[in-house]
């Protein structure tokens, strides 16, 4: 019997570490045993016996009478610029108190959305989140003021010649734009030049502006938060690319354009893992699927079922880091996914990967790896802030090493909650260019 019970909102969060990965990994296309976290969820019909514990549900009240009464009102979201969250030791778990009697619904997932008062007028929202939006921009700015630097101060108090082309493409090259990009972006600019001509450098870096953004266009792309109910999202990457922190502010996000969200624990290997995206879940007040130790792939089962039955908008399986080098770990992320699919024949609808925009071109040999094993449909690219390395997303939407160019939904400047927004290429070429 699975049990049911509410976290206290904590006031920090365990930073993501890399976790212990074990020596071997047994692959099969069926979960270990265990019940269901609803009553009419079905098992798999292949599934083997294990000793590992049920997966137990997180998130609800630890008495029936607790239920009835209202939540705790919903986390107020932190302001653009938020500093970043501290990482202290990761708190155990308090022990669970079995409630066989507890309803499950979606209602005690996520609370309603506060009505609007006076003091508060609905009108307010559109201008709070032009205020998010222009504080984000600016972090994207600084954030890639590296790259910038690097980039945009060729063209200061410079004639538009040979050695003007020459030192842009040392310096995409050096901004991990790679050599296919490189060479495409320069022989744009060259005929926009030619075509124009053009005599301020100025000109110039407003025209290379324009070109970057129609080289990344092909990698702009809205997530379909609503083309599925419930809209199950695979999330994999390597060791501290990111992928529960971003798993956190995305649930943040997700609640806010209404969608009820429901997290599977599904790395069972990495110290603290489990503890932290329960802490997400607490913070967010969300359900947390987990279970300590056992078989991944069961949690990834049994929170598809869990979603289901609850009506969940959202359902997203965090998994395990890995390296692309570690064929084993590779054959058991490809369990997972061929197990969600036996929950729901059409999951996972989404499988994204979490990419560190520090690796820079070995994010296009990472993205190459996980793509051949299960198939990407979206990248995140985290940890922008900071990096002289920001051109490979270029590099990406030029097709290098023979990858294919992926949507980036989300990109990364920082650990606050709102500093994951949307890829949107004109933005992102105007910062990357120091404008």
């Amino acid at each position: 019997m699975f049990s049911f019970f509410r976290r206290k909102k904590p006031e920090s969060l365990p930073a993501e570490a890399p976790g212990q990965q074990p020596d071997e990994a047994q692959v099969d296309d069926a979960p270990s045993a265990g019940p269901a976290p609803v009553a009419d969820s079905a098992r798999l019909p292949d599934a083997q016996a294990s000793s590992a514990p049920p997966a137990e549900t997180v998130g609800l009240q630890p008495v029936v009478s607790e239920v009835a009464r209202p939540g705790p009102e919903p986390v107020a979201p932190e302001t653009a610029g938020a500093a970043s969250i501290p990482a202290p030791e990761a708190p155990s778990a308090p022990a669970a108190e079995p409630v066989a009697e507890v309803p499950v619904t979606a209602d005690a997932d996520v609370p309603e959305p506060a009505a609007a008062t006076a003091d508060e007028p609905v009108a307010a929202a559109p201008a709070a989140e032009a205020v998010v939006k222009k504080s984000w921009l600016s972090r994207l700015k600084q954030g890639l003021s590296r790259t910038g630097q690097s980039i945009g101060g060729i063209f200061v108090g410079v004639k538009v010649d040979e050695d003007l082309f020459e030192e842009l493409e040392t310096a995409l090259i050096m901004a991990d734009a790679g050599m296919e990009a490189t060479e495409k972006l320069l022989a744009a600019l060259r005929a926009r030049v030619k075509k124009d001509k053009l005599t301020d450098s100025q000109a110039v870096k407003a025209a290379l502006q324009a070109i970057l953004a129609e080289h990344l266009e092909p990698l702009e792309k809205t997530f379909p938060l609503n083309s599925a109910k419930p809209l199950v999202v695979m999330i994999a990457g390597v060791n501290g690319a990111g992928k529960t922190t971003s798993i956190g502010k995305l649930a943040h996000a997700f609640q806010a354009q209404g969608a009820s969200v429901l997290l599977a624990a599904a790395d069972t290997f990495r110290a603290a893992a489990r503890e932290q995206l329960m802490e997400w879940g607490a913070r967010n007040n969300v359900t947390v699927v987990a279970q300590e130790g056992g078989d991944p792939a069961a949690v990834a089962f049994d929170a598809v079922n869990a979603g289901r039955a609850r009506q969940a908008g959202v359902v997203m399986v965090d998994t395990a880091g890995r390296l692309p080098t570690q064929l084993h770990l590779m054959e058991e992320l490809k369990k997972i996914k061929r197990v969600v699919g036996k929950a729901d024949g059409e999951a996972p609808h989404e499988v994204l990967l979490v990419v560190d925009g520090n690796t820079g071109q070995n994010a296009i040999s990472q993205v190459k790896a996980f793509d051949a094993a299960i198939g990407l449909t979206g990248l995140i690219v985290t940890k922008l802030d900071g990096t002289a390395k920001g051109g490979a997303l270029a590099a990406l939407a030029a097709g290098s090493q023979g990858v294919r160019p992926i949507p980036v939904y989300w990109i990364g400047v920082g650990e606050g909650m709102h500093d994951l927004q949307p890829f949107v290429a004109r933005e992102f070429s105007s910062a990357l260019l120091g404008d």
